[in-house]
């Protein structure tokens, strides 16, 4: 594999987890208060505990996205 075919694939994955972190965010901001209810009747947790991890969840997704996605494209970039 080439390093050109590696970057490519880690900027296409980059973006396509981006793509996913924004609607994931969009879609909580629009649907927060039906989001919210329907998860804490469902696992029988508090509104804001679902928040707090809903909010949780989004910021170790974006780390992740910058360790293992963003991080490896730009030393490849840079290579």
């Amino acid at each position: 594999m080439s390093l050109e075919t590696l970057t490519t694939f880690f900027g296409w994955m980059t973006v396509v987890h981006f793509v996913i972190l924004t609607i994931a965010t969009l879609a909580m901001f629009l649907m927060r208060d039906w989001a919210t209810g329907l998860h804490a009747k469902l696992f029988d947790l508090e509104e804001q505990q679902v928040r707090q991890t809903f909010y949780s969840w989004l910021a170790t997704y974006k780390l992740l996205i910058f360790v293992f996605a963003l991080v490896p494209w730009l030393a490849l970039h840079i290579m």
